[in-house]
């Protein structure tokens, strides 16, 4: 017999990838899905960062169910074995999946807080008994109460960059510089982009792939703009590893990726400074000068691109009784499996309901807020996650532990080279491996490979 709970939607946070492809999968279940969207359109998050193309091919970047609830709508699938830009990906998969959803997503209505009904997160007494209750802001400045049999929380990290400190804060000054510091990868095609960046000195903060993006792309500015040069801070050293496995790598686009970055240095469009902790920003007239942990200034640039990881926004599920893993925020039993100083995008292990599961029954983290601070996602993991949270909670749990995933290798993905950020945990670029802006085409398009 059904309870009163188990009658009410499955609320999902987020209509990006993750969260779009649970709403398929609970459909699938014959399972109420409802989808609250922070932004005016699905793949609010991956809009932001359109320019940019992916590692992965299209063949790894559509859900199987979603694939279902498209064929009906007269979806045509894109070419499978080529490389999609962000925008390709929200504009030709994301939002069509939205719109066959119908009514089941609902665009701005940000979620400012879940908990459980009249228990905050000290309270046990039929704690478990309760629906779940989520607080919601729509875009007209409106609040709202929902409540809902379970949570999936796809909301991504791309809303909360890392800042420059070397320590994980604010550098002092940081903030006041906020007119000067983008936390993104540039749009050069943008007119007014460009001119921000065109005939300036401009500090790259970073060691991964969007670092690398953001290298390429003014070191291309430079070629047309005189005066246009960057400099390249690292908080370790350059070895062979620096810039990924270039022509040995098994992802071609991430290979040139680094590649292009390298000839960024090699070609003098931008000058690399190795084992800079930066401690402080401060303003000298028009520049911002960076100041080390140690003491050494550098010289003034006149703009500073901060790609140095993302984190996850936990303050709205804070009521929540959550188990994460004390250095990267992620589920405590996920948190081994996808630690960055041991596993790439290739070496992680297809996971399920059974490592994203916490204290706090039915409430999941999944897509790249399953990882927290790790930088090793896959588009193709959070298919697999949210496929397995579906089964369980329609009670087939033999699907729910059964794995149908089987990872590609991806050889220097990670470790000691490259994943879709950089070589360590303590100075990740964001996104998520070959599921986040991560490359760019050099030359000629990419055909093969794909994490």
């Amino acid at each position: 017999m059904s309870t009163p709970t188990e009658a009410l939607p499955v609320v999902v946070i987020g209509a990006g990838p993750a969260g779009l492809a649970a709403a398929s999968h609970l459909v699938e279940r014959d399972i109420e899905p409802l989808v609250l969207e922070a932004g005016p359109a699905a793949g609010s998050a991956v809009r932001e960062w359109g320019h940019v193309r992916l590692f992965s091919t299209w063949s790894e970047l559509v859900d199987p169910a979603a694939e279902k609830l498209l064929a009906p709508t007269g979806w045509t699938a894109p070419d499978r074995a080529t490389y999609p830009s962000g925008a390709d990906w929200a504009e030709q998969y994301l939002q069509p999946l939205a719109d066959a959803l119908g009514t089941k997503v609902r665009y701005g209505a940000r979620v400012t807080g879940v908990s459980r009904l009249g228990r905050d997160r000290i309270v046990d007494a039929d704690r478990e008994a309760q629906p779940f209750t989520i607080s919601i802001q729509n875009a007209d400045g409106t609040e709202e109460r929902l409540t809902a049999r379970a949570v999936i929380d796809a909301s991504g990290t791309w809303s909360t960059p890392s800042p420059i400190g070397g320590d994980g804060l604010p550098a002092l000054g940081e903030k006041a510089a906020a007119d000067r510091i983008s936390y993104r990868v540039p749009d050069l095609k943008d007119p007014a982009v460009r001119a921000r960046y065109a005939g300036k000195r401009t500090a790259v903060i970073g060691s991964g792939a969007s670092a690398f993006t953001a290298l390429a792309y003014l070191a291309e500015l430079s070629e047309e703009e005189s005066g246009t040069h960057s400099v390249w801070i690292l908080r370790r050293g350059i070895s062979g590893s620096t810039f990924g496995g270039g022509s040995a790598d098994q992802l071609p686009a991430r290979g040139a990726l680094g590649l292009a970055a390298k000839a960024a240095v090699d070609n003098g469009h931008a000058d690399a400074v190795t084992g800079f902790r930066t401690d402080a920003v401060e303003r000298h007239g028009d520049q911002l000068v960076l100041v080390a942990e140690d003491g050494r200034r550098l010289d003034p640039v006149d703009e500073l691109i901060v790609l140095t990881g993302l984190r996850p926004d936990l303050t709205f599920v804070n009521e929540l009784r959550l188990a994460l893993d004390e250095r990267l925020q992620a589920p405590v039993d996920l948190a081994p499996l996808i630690d960055p100083n041991q596993h790439s995008c290739g070496t992680v292990y297809p996971h399920g309901v059974k490592e994203l599961s916490h204290p706090e029954k039915d409430v999941y983290l999944v897509g790249m807020k399953s990882y927290g601070r790790a930088p090793t996602f896959l588009a193709m993991t959070g298919y697999e996650q949210v496929r397995s949270i579906a089964a369980h909670l329609a009670g087939d749990h033999e699907a729910a532990e059964r794995v149908e995933l089987t990872l590609p290798e991806t050889g220097v993905c990670g470790g000691a080279g490259l994943f879709d950020q950089p070589q360590a945990a303590e100075e990740t670029s964001g996104g998520g491996c070959c599921a986040a802006p991560a490359t760019l085409t050099i030359g000629a398009p990419v055909s093969s490979g794909g994490c």
